[in-house]
């Protein structure tokens, strides 16, 4: 067997191994803008598989394909959840000021899992901070990791 053919041979295993991206088990709550980012990345997406198909890169059409996978089934799970207007307990979707023991602010917003990035102020709906205010008003308080954090302001965004 020559040298050339076990590559070529090698690089046709290497494509068929990307592998699905995994989706995961919890509901797929999404707000307006999550929804709004999911359809985003699925024309995206199509544009770059299209690319792809046009210069034969079987390489990138596995992986392309792969995400397009991946945020088609997000987007037929999605479930659009809006607060509550008004609403006085924490709800996904919503804007959470907390303040901690040592008079620290930060404030997250309660997002679907695709959205959530705590560089940018957002967390997950299934993270442990969630989970902990879900339910929860201003004045409760709500332990995550051993500290406790008060909830001061909910807005609706």
């Amino acid at each position: 067997m020559s040298r050339a053919f076990t590559r070529e041979e090698d690089s046709e295993n290497a494509i068929a191994g990307v592998g699905e991206r995994p989706v995961s088990q919890h509901r797929n709550l999404v707000t307006e803008h999550g929804l709004a980012q999911i359809e985003e990345n699925l024309a995206d997406l199509r544009d770059l598989l299209a690319k792809a198909e046009r210069k034969a890169d079987r390489e990138r059409i596995a992986v392309v394909s792969r995400d397009l996978r991946y945020w088609t089934a997000r987007r037929e799970s999605a479930e659009l959840s809006v607060p509550e207007p008004g609403s006085d307990l924490v709800r996904f979707g919503m804007g959470v000021t907390l303040e901690g023991d040592d008079g620290r602010k930060v404030h997250w917003k309660i997002v679907g899992e695709d959205e959530a990035d705590p560089t940018k102020g957002s967390i997950s709906h299934v993270s442990p901070m969630a989970v902990a205010l879900f339910g929860k008003k201003v004045g409760d308080l709500a332990s995550v990791n051993g500290k406790e954090w008060e909830i001061v302001k909910l807005s609706e965004s």
